[in-house]
């Protein structure tokens, strides 16, 4: 695609594709992406002058918008003390007190905390405790079960549990681990539940209990794997199948947690507490990478109380001061404020706005649960041209495969609500037109 470099916005989009790749996209993108010059509330705005409404939350991190006064000040007043020190032998006090209020808030038993790069980086630490907690028990458990149609993560130990077809990761098959994956969970969330829904997994997990370390799910809700919502009471029945046969339960609450689907975590739903927990994306309101492995007391003594008597993992900026402050100050944040009655209200605009897809031709299921939203279309969407008529109703959204979805932040109004939900619904009513 020619582009005019006399024009200086054209010019910096030019050079974007001459040297930075973008995620899950060719070198160079397929279509030019837009130009950002700032952004404030929940509003971008482009080097072009026009104002888009994130739809998207960044990736489902900026649950409080840009610019929040709460996290500048946080963000400021710790770059005064230190950005950066490293964790090894030393701590700090934003560290310490993150982790203590992610104590305070995770379901019961969750005591430790191991502070992470990114989600992804969670999610190893999580499989490595596990196979570390097995091992100090005199047991080579180095498998783990998990179900399709989840996600957790783009690096190798991530990409093992996430679905094999739709995960995004196929190509990379040959050099992953082998784990068991049982289907798709069912029924979906607000359907009655019986034992026959989980009867293959329970098979799985009794066959091959001796090798499994531990079973790794999204509770409630299946982001990027098909962001799908499935009953609470299937996961009441896993956390009681995992007690059955002695196996630790692994909960990634990346996408799911501090309120998205409604509830402070997914696991919330179910009223349950895994062995072990990952949560990121909007524990920093979106303004840095941070993530965190929390585990109960007995993983913790059973990691450290056998050889080599300690985690195996250090990144290099674990504990970021500033991420920590960042962190703690959204936390806060969200906590003294009225936020479940914000996503109760969103999910309403969003039932409501989304309504008049569910009888288009085009459409397979529109779904929608706490500040989600989903419509899931028959035939694969052409991104470009979707994006361009997002555009032109003034929303930014990053559909993908069948699905166009929204996780708006929690600072949306009803008329930011409303706009994102009708530039879906005109999305939806194009698609088969539009190529």
């Amino acid at each position: 695609m020619a582009i005019d470099v006399s024009d200086p916005i054209m010019d910096l989009i030019a050079r974007d594709r001459a040297v930075l790749w973008h995620p899950y996209a060719a070198m160079p993108m397929a279509f030019p992406p837009l130009a950002v010059a700032s952004a404030s509330g929940n509003r971008l705005r482009l080097e072009d002058g026009r104002e888009l409404v994130d739809g998207m939350s960044s990736w489902w991190a900026a649950i409080h918008g840009y610019g929040h006064p709460v996290l500048d000040a946080a963000v400021r007043s710790q770059v005064d003390d230190m950005a950066h020190v490293m964790f090894g032998g030393l701590t700090h006090r934003p560290a310490v007190e993150l982790a203590e209020l992610l104590v305070g808030i995770t379901p019961a038993g969750l005591e430790h905390v191991f502070l992470c790069d990114s989600g992804s980086v969670a999610v190893e630490v999580a499989i490595k405790m596990a196979v570390q907690y097995w091992a100090g028990r005199g047991e080579l458990r180095q498998r783990l079960l998990t179900v399709r149609s989840g996600y957790h993560g783009d690096t190798a130990g991530a990409m093992a549990v996430c679905d094999p077809d739709t995960g995004m990761h196929h190509l990379f098959s040959a050099m992953l681990p082998r784990h068991l994956f049982a289907p798709t969970p069912e029924p979906t969330f607000g359907k009655p539940f019986c034992t026959d829904h989980i009867a293959e997994l329970a098979q799985l997990l009794a066959h091959n209990r001796d090798e499994i370390a531990a079973v790794i799910l999204e509770p409630i809700v299946q982001g990027a794997g098909g962001m799908r919502f499935y009953a609470p009471a299937y996961l009441a029945a896993l956390r009681a199948l995992c007690d059955e046969h002695d196996v630790l339960l692994i909960a990634d609450e990346i996408a799911t947690g501090f309120g998205r689907s409604g509830k402070l975590f997914a696991c919330d739903h179910a009223e349950i507490s895994p062995d072990i927990m990952c949560v990121g994306k909007a524990m920093t309101g979106g303004y840095l990478s941070m993530a965190a492995t929390l585990c109960t007391r007995e993983v913790a003594d059973g990691v450290s109380g056998a050889e080599p008597g300690a985690l195996m993992h250090g990144p290099t900026f674990m504990g970021n001061p500033l991420a920590s402050a960042v962190s703690l100050a959204s936390i806060r944040l969200l906590l003294s404020g009225p936020w479940c009655d914000r996503v109760v209200r969103i999910e309403g605009r969003l039932r409501e706005g989304l309504g008049p897809a569910k009888g288009l031709a085009n459409v397979a299921d529109v779904r929608v649960l706490g500040a989600i939203g989903v419509i899931e279309v028959r035939e694969a969407l052409p991104m470009a041209a979707m994006q361009a008529v997002l555009v032109e109703h003034g929303v930014w959204l990053r559909p993908f495969g069948r699905l166009l979805y929204t996780m708006p932040p929690y600072i949306s109004t009803d008329d930011d609500v409303d706009l994102i939900a009708c530039a879906m619904v005109s999305v939806a009513e194009q698609v088969g037109v539009v190529r």
